[in-house]
């Protein structure tokens, strides 16, 4: 079982001190890391952020008159049926995009996995930094900067995972390049991968494991 030290964090004067240990669940923080199940969640994930929008006209939607624009013969050229017809500038399109939706499911066990996983591979990769609380009495973006800098993450992309609603922490943190805040409850395999460190209240810690020890699971994706 992985232990990780707690830290401290005066975010009035931006220093960081070690407040004790974690131990952290070897169920959820230190399973097989699966680039497979990265791949499936984070393409459901984007997926179904697409709007699916997307769309031409074919013939039947076209302006244009219905009429046949000559006659079948006499004139020397090539027989036509209606100028919406799409060899013609301005006709319908064949087959082009619809407005569809892109939206697929994943089985809730491999959904769970994947972010097993993906903690997994923060924390055994160094990345994972738990502090006691992240509490902030005013909307000060500069106290944030300086208590992430106390934690060596100075320049680096980073999630950080609060346990309860903090919207003086949130709003101070939006400033920040690089920078994302999200609750115990939100956490997901996009965001823990596309940022280069995680950092978490104890509390947050607590939940994830909580949720994640009660998600279902496969014999083959731990």
């Amino acid at each position: 079982m992985a232990t990780v030290d707690v830290k401290t964090l005066d975010l009035a004067k931006g220093g960081a001190g070690k407040a004790g240990s974690l131990e952290l669940d070897p169920a959820v923080f230190e399973v097989e890391v699966r680039p497979d199940l990265f791949h499936a969640e984070v393409r459901r994930q984007l997926a179904g952020r697409r709007a699916g929008t997307h769309s031409t006209k074919n013939r039947a939607f076209v302006s244009g008159g219905g009429v046949k624009p000559w006659r079948q013969k006499g004139t020397g050229r090539a027989r036509q049926g209606s100028i919406r017809a799409p060899q013609w500038a301005g006709g319908g399109i064949v087959f082009g995009p619809v407005p569809r939706g892109y939206a697929h499911k994943l089985p809730k066990k491999v959904r769970a996995a994947a972010l097993r996983s993906a903690l997994s591979l923060k924390q055994s990769e160094g990345n994972l930094t738990v502090v006691e609380a992240l509490a902030l009495d005013e909307y000060k973006t500069k106290k944030v900067a300086a208590a992430l800098e106390s934690l060596g993450l100075a320049g680096k992309s980073v999630l950080v995972v609060i346990d309860e609603e903090s919207a003086t922490f949130e709003t101070s943190a939006r400033n920040l390049p690089n920078v994302s805040v999200i609750r115990a409850e939100g956490v997901n395999v996009y965001d823990v991968l596309r940022h280069e460190a995680l950092v978490a209240t104890r509390a947050s810690i607590e939940k994830l494991a909580a949720r994640l020890a009660a998600a279902p699971r496969r014999g083959n994706a731990s």
